[in-house]
């Protein structure tokens, strides 16, 4: 036993990081950069009519009826 360390691909070998924590991480990095259409949707899913509107005519459209105004002003 002449060296107490082990070089790092020994040590990856036995030690592994918690998965767990890692799929954890991940998604909030996903929750974090949803695209301009995700973020729409689920606004509009929140709120009922708008939700009603879009099984109708489409969330882009319904996004645009309800939410599209306030934008504006």
């Amino acid at each position: 036993f002449s060296d107490p360390f082990l070089n790092r691909r020994r040590a990856s070998d036995f030690i592994q990081g918690d998965t767990r924590l890692r799929a954890i991480t991940q998604e909030r990095i996903r929750e974090r950069s949803k695209n301009h259409q995700e973020h729409q949707r689920e606004l509009c899913e929140e709120y009922y009519p708008c939700e009603m509107y879009a099984f109708r005519h489409g969330y882009a459209a319904a996004y645009k009826h309800y939410f599209g105004r306030r934008r504006n002003k």
